[in-house]
């Protein structure tokens, strides 16, 4: 669903990519659980479990039906019956020694373990322990808002004094990054001001990145690209710059 490689060049493409997964029917299953580790984690109601909030504004982002969505939550809640998954993560190395931190919710941790490992080795990367590349990432609220839709000026205004961290243009958005306590009054401060935001999402993002060749680059995303189309995966996050020329072939 996700991967920053450099959090001010990925969003478009991600936008791009889910609008393809949903046609896959991949983006639906992943939203749906989400929504339901968020509301077995803590409880259904939204204005209390800022997780599930989220989730769900994700999920009706995507034009998810509503009907799904309360399914979901029941089924979170235990009020519905319903598989139970648990989050899980795995760190490795993908080509070129790039940091890779994957994200899943899963029904079976055996499967999926055996599943990521065998995606990381046939794409030419490596899994490793807990702990090896966690570091290099930094949980963060993510919020982007199209440019057309504010000031930059008035909008560095708004978001700053509610509480982020830092306020980036890429190709036409404005990318918001808050610390995690901040996220949710960053939003509230934008909703206030009638600022739609595209996305808002906590994510990771890297403390520092490895330039690559755009060939290099290449090989390191076909496995992110291997590693999102997993079911069980929800996030892929790796440390490294996109090149110009590859962005233009993604975008």
């Amino acid at each position: 669903m996700s991967i920053v490689s450099g959090h001010s060049k990925w969003s478009s493409i991600k936008h791009k990519k889910a609008a393809v997964d949903a046609k896959r029917g991949k983006l639906f299953t992943k939203l749906i659980r989400e929504i339901m580790v968020a509301a077995k984690a803590g409880g259904g109601d939204v204005t209390t479990n800022l997780r599930l909030r989220t989730a769900i504004e994700t999920a009706k982002g995507a034009n998810m039906p509503s009907d799904n969505i309360e399914r979901a939550v029941k089924k979170g809640t235990g009020e519905l019956e319903g598989v139970l998954y648990e989050e899980v993560h795995y760190e490795g190395y993908g080509p070129n020694g790039v940091a890779v931190f994957v994200r899943c919710l899963t029904d079976n941790k055996n499967r999926t373990a055996a599943d990521v490992r065998n995606i990381f080795s046939k794409k030419g990367g490596s899994m490793a322990g807990a702990g090896s590349v966690a570091w290099i990432f930094e949980k963060k609220g993510l919020i982007v808002v199209p440019i057309s839709a504010a000031n930059e000026e008035k909008l560095m205004d708004l978001v700053l004094g509610a509480g982020a961290e830092d306020l980036s243009t890429s190709n036409d958005k404005f990318e918001i990054v808050t610390d995690p306590a901040h996220f949710e009054t960053v939003k509230t401060a934008l909703s206030q001001a009638k600022i739609v935001s595209e996305s808002a999402e906590m994510t990771m993002i890297p403390k520092n990145q490895v330039s690559l060749a755009p060939d290099k680059a290449r090989t390191v995303l076909a496995l992110v690209e291997a590693l999102e189309d997993h079911d069980d995966v929800q996030n892929v996050f790796a440390n490294f710059e996109i090149p110009d020329e590859v962005m233009k072939e993604l975008v």
